[in-house]
């Protein structure tokens, strides 16, 4: 079994900003060039996640105000007493989604739905240059 990893950055307004990133990691598998394999897709950080997502506005528009209703913004948080940031609702919202995901790779493509996308959604609040490592396993 082999592994190959890049890491790619991208720049995030923070405040639910989703950018699609499937196509710089169909990029990096494409390169690596194994008709079989597995590739993880992760973010380095504790207020961002990475998902799929049928590209669709509507359904785009609705992911952040779902999430909304589950981890308000509004809300006194241990975490903001603390640190005096005003993110725990970022850090909660991550930890739910979680910072990566795997996919299968067929004919080097990634198995993906037709709309289907990889995003990148952070939660915090201000604009960040987010790490993405992308590890192809094969």
């Amino acid at each position: 079994m082999g592994i190959s990893s890049e890491i790619f950055t991208i720049s995030s307004n923070g405040f639910d900003d989703l950018i699609d990133i499937t196509s710089k990691v169909q990029d990096i598998v494409s390169r690596i060039n194994k008709e079989t394999a597995l590739v993880n897709i992760s973010v380095i950080a504790p207020t961002a996640s990475v998902i799929t997502l049928e590209n669709e506005s509507g359904l785009v528009g609705d992911f952040p105000s779902v999430l909304e209703n589950i981890v308000p913004v509004n809300r006194v948080y241990k975490h903001d007493i603390s640190w005096h940031e005003g993110n725990a609702h970022a850090h909660l919202k991550a930890a739910l989604l979680g910072n990566n995901i795997t996919l299968s790779v067929v004919n080097t493509k990634i198995a993906l739905d037709a709309n289907q996308k990889i995003a990148l959604i952070d939660f915090d609040v201000k604009p960040s240059l987010r790490k993405i490592v992308v590890s192809v396993m094969y």
